[in-house]
């Protein structure tokens, strides 16, 4: 492969080179014939595949492919494996339709619940959205098919999305918005990674040095190429600066030319083409090397795939008397109300829009595994549009009243999130929320089953006996619905992100979509559930929440040392037993508290996880390992992540708002490096390394013979006073300290020079 490479290298023009990196067409890298170099297909995933048909272009009449659960749901399973196989199902896929990169996943953090593109995102905790992305790029890997991780970086918007600077500090960015891009490069290596249309701090994101090069290939070791968002490029020589290798879409024989002539002209230089230029063709190599012509895929197998994964992502956020799984020997009648039955909305609009091989609808499938023996009649209860007619909310009410259960079918509309703009709230469709209210007044025994991309107000939470997050679970949603309403599957589920009570209790709520052109991430690490902690502001549904059909206990919990040091590894047992009476599934989650730390941190940090299956009776050991990055925390001054000494708690759980389980480790920092002290530095942080006589017995001035004042140190007031002052205007306040010398000669006793 290298040979090749090096071959095509020697015998390219510049125009050709230039070439290279600008799309060929809208969806297919640059053939160059008299060399042999072959296009590659990049097409948009990443639920499913969206090829355009033969003849068409940007793809909106795509080629029939499997539409499996999307992202929001996918991470609610919270099972690595169940990513890993939805990925090599998919890389099976692209091999018949003859697709080298798959566009995605995409791990951006659910900054807010209004995000339009929140169904495409896995989560708003990195590490969950890190190691779902690292399982799902593994999966497609696999077959020998590139993804493409995306968007690089802090696209966490729709508003104003091409243009719009996301202001967000150094520390944010690292801790919460690059951990799970970089958990997914360390872990699975993507062949490509996506940069996003936003600017990160006025740097357009395609054109950003430090991220594309320092952090991304330098610190990460990413080895593949960048690719734009389609229509991201803005000046095509800074981006190429910068690191960004592949411009799309193509058709911009302009900028070809322009790029040659720079180069020529010593504007540009050569050797930068040619390393954007390799990288591209390292994939085009890798990727061709793989395709299988004639290969096809079994559609109704990878139907049977995605009913199974989209009852896995169902969450149980209510259920009360047990009234679910329905049992059908003791029911006369089932009410099935809202269009959503019949007319499901299974996944999101815009790019990531599939052509479905096949659509399953849960009415129909209800029907069927009912039987003769079960009435099953059926209500719209809501028209197509987002207005209440009086006339099918009656109709619903006097079908529900009249029924042993009713099970209506409510969520968002497509109307109501897509790619391309934000959500105005959190609402459901007032509709939607009245079908609800007026069922639960007739008919005490109602399930509701949601469908939506993203977190949803529940007005009418105390209503209905039970309710099932069902997300956007593609194509076999329905029928998937039929499998956990009747047990046939034990939902297993659990929240990847926080539901607020009110939109007003949001992290963002005072800092989106932001004005002029900039939106300012004014909650900085308190993101989802670490801002509801800190603010001590109960949701309506915690992060990491689901309720099962069975019960079960976590029975204890061991930690292999209870002293570390920053250079070793923690091994955490927790034990889990099903006590109750079906088999299922628990989700044993792990946080880490830090006790005391000179930074602002979150009160807990999910570090781990583990999905584990149970029979009735039986328990299990789970070890979950941390690292000393799982105890860190980044420090901006000194550009790393540090560990701080001290006490650390382990909790383990079932969700963020129940972790019975806890052990203290005590953490031995080995990271001697300090920051500098200057002129500027604050009396406080000095006293972080000196007690305040030791600091201020070193100041004095040889010239004058002077030095602070004689029991300066033991007045608490005085040096209560002083904590925030910086130290040498402490130092110039001295009466009797005279020179600039004196100030720096005690400044570098300070740090340890004199």
């Amino acid at each position: 492969m290298e040979q090749q490479l090096k071959e095509w290298m020697e015998q390219l023009t510049l125009e050709e080179k230039a070439a290279l990196t600008v799309g060929g067409d809208f969806w297919h890298t640059r053939s160059i014939e008299r060399l042999g170099i072959p296009s590659i297909s990049l097409n948009d995933g990443p639920h499913g595949i969206r090829k355009p048909k033969a003849g068409t272009d940007v793809g909106f009449d795509s080629l029939p492919a499997t539409c499996f659960p999307t992202a929001s749901a996918l991470a609610s399973s919270w099972s690595v494996e169940l990513l890993e196989s939805v990925g090599q199902a998919i890389g099976d896929e692209c091999l018949a339709l003859d697709v080298q990169v798959l566009l995605g996943p995409g791990v951006n953090i659910k900054r807010s619940p209004r995000g339009g593109r929140n169904f495409e995102y896995y989560s708003e905790d990195p590490v969950l959205a890190g190691e779902m992305g690292a399982a799902f790029v593994r999966g497609v890997q696999s077959r020998g098919i590139g993804t493409s991780l995306k968007h690089f970086a802090c696209n966490n918007q729709e508003h104003e999305r091409m243009t719009i600077s996301s202001e967000v500090d150094e520390r944010t960015l690292r801790e919460i918005y690059l951990t799970a891009f970089e958990r997914v490069i360390k872990q699975s290596q993507p062949m490509t990674v996506m940069a996003a249309y936003n600017k990160v701090n006025g740097i357009y994101a395609t054109e950003h040095r430090e991220l594309l090069e320092q952090v991304l290939r330098e610190e990460w070791g990413f080895t593949g190429f960048v690719v734009s968002d389609w229509g991201a490029v803005n000046d095509k020589a800074a981006s190429l600066r910068a690191g960004m290798d592949l411009q799309m879409p193509g058709r911009d024989e302009e900028t070809v030319q322009r790029l040659a002539d720079m180069v020529r002209n010593g504007e540009f230089p050569e050797t930068v083409l040619n390393q954007s230029v390799e990288r591209i063709l390292r994939i085009v190599l890798a990727t061709m090397r793989n395709r299988k012509p004639g290969a096809s895929f079994d559609a109704e197998a990878h139907h049977a795939v995605a009913r199974q994964v989209a009852a896995e992502c169902f969450v149980l956020l209510k259920n009360e008397g047990g009234l679910l799984p329905l049992q059908p020997d003791k029911l006369r009648s089932v009410s099935v109300i809202g269009q959503f039955a019949k007319q499901p909305r299974y996944q999101g609009s815009g790019s990531s829009q599939i052509e479905p091989t096949r659509v399953d609808t849960a009415i129909e499938q209800l029907k069927k595994s009912l039987g003769d023996q079960v009435t099953v009649s059926y209500a719209d209860g809501y028209p197509g549009e987002d207005r209440v007619d009086e006339e099918l909310l009656n109709e619903a009410a006097q079908q529900a009243a009249e029924a042993d259960v009713a099970v209506i079918f409510a969520g968002l509309p497509p109307s109501f999130e897509s790619e391309g703009f934000d959500r105005r709230n959190i609402d459901m469709p007032a509709s939607h929320n009245r079908l609800i209210e007026e069922v639960c007044r007739v008919q005490p025994n109602t399930v509701v089953v949601l469908s939506n991309g993203s977190a949803v107000a529940m007005p009418w939470i105390q209503g209905p006996k039970a309710v099932l997050e069902g997300w956007l679970g593609g194509q076999a949603s329905g029928a998937a619905a039929a499998d956990v309403l009747l047990g046939a599957v034990n939902p297993s589920g659990k929240l990847s992100e926080t539901f607020p009570m009110r939109l007003e209790d949001a992290p963002d709520f005072l800092n989106f979509p932001g004005e002029e052109g900039k939106v300012r991430y004014g909650e900085g690490l308190y993101v989802g559930y670490r801002y509801y902690d800190k603010k001590r502001i109960e949701p309506l549904f915690p992060f990491g929440y689901g309720l099962s059909y069975t019960t079960f206990e976590l029975t204890g919990m061991d930690v292999n040392r209870h002293h570390m040091t920053d250079r070793d590894t923690l091994e955490v047992k927790v034990c889990v037993r099903n006590t109750g009476a079906r088999p299922g599934s628990e989700v044993v989650q792990l946080y880490v508290q830090d006790t005391e730390s000179r930074m602002a941190r979150p009160i807990k940090e999910l570090k781990a996880f583990a999905k584990v299956s149970l029979q009735p009776g039986e328990e299990k050991e789970v070890t979950l390992v941390l690292q000393a990055r799982d105890f860190a925390y980044y420090d901006s001054e000194r550009s790393t992540w540090c560990v701080e000494s001290g006490e650390f708690v382990i909790l383990a759980g079932t969700s963020s708002a129940d972790l019975p389980l806890r052990a203290s480790v005590m953490m031995e920092s080995t990271q001697k490096v300090q920051a500098r002290f200057h002129a500027m530095s604050l009396f406080k942080d000095v006293l972080k390394r000196y007690t305040a006589a030791e600091a201020l017995q070193m100041l004095a001035d040889p010239s004058t013979g002077g030095g602070a004042p004689a029991g300066l140190y033991k007045d608490e007031f005085l040096i209560t006073f002083m904590m925030d002052m910086p130290i040498g205007k402490i130092a110039k306040m001295m009466g009797n300290i005279q020179s600039e010398q004196a100030i720096a000669d005690w400044i570098s006793k300070l740090n340890g020079e004199a």
